[in-house]
């Protein structure tokens, strides 16, 4: 699978490692990403997702089924 957040997104990103001589070499900056199982009490069943750090905050804050219908809504997610 690849390392992208199914709520917000968030996907690999490219910059530079600069030196002390500030000599440039190229490197990947990673999301912070979990596997997690939420329960999902309007269908009555649990779901797995690839969810960065604040994709667990955004959940917290807004709801389950608040955000994956924003998820779908972006095409971060097609089905869960």
């Amino acid at each position: 699978m690849s390392k992208i957040c199914q709520v917000t997104g968030k996907k690999v990103m490219v910059g530079n490692n600069v030196s002390h001589s500030k000599r440039r070499t190229k490197r990947k900056f990673y999301p912070n990403l979990f596997e997690k199982k939420y329960f999902l009490p309007e269908e009555d069943r649990w779901i797995s997702l690839k969810i960065s750090a604040s994709g667990i905050r955004l959940i917290s804050k807004k709801g389950l089924a608040t955000v994956l219908k924003e998820a779908k809504e972006k095409g971060y997610i097609l089905k869960y």
